[in-house]
């Protein structure tokens, strides 16, 4: 699962909005895509300990395995994705 910290006001994250659509629709079969908004879910926010948006949190079995902080270019997260996913 991949999980998107963002907010409505944050440059960067509406940058990566677009990608992380691309990605959840390129692997939409392998894994699972979620979004959450920083400014309506504090106590999650908090509770995974995230101090920058956009970051997106990598969980496998509920446990994270990869943090990306900060816009990034799609290949990176593909890489992250690839690692840790079965070849389709």
């Amino acid at each position: 699962m991949v999980v998107d910290f963002w907010a409505p006001w944050c440059g960067p994250c509406m940058a990566m909005a677009p990608i992380i659509e691309e990605l959840a629709d390129e692997y939409a079969d392998r894994a699972i895509f979620g979004k959450l908004n920083t400014d309506e879910n504090p106590a999650t926010t908090e509770r995974f300990g995230i101090m920058g948006i956009p970051t997106l949190l990598f969980l496998q079995g509920g446990t994270e395995v990869e943090r990306i902080v900060g816009g990034v270019p799609k290949q990176e997260i593909r890489n992250v994705l690839d690692r840790f996913l079965e070849p389709s």
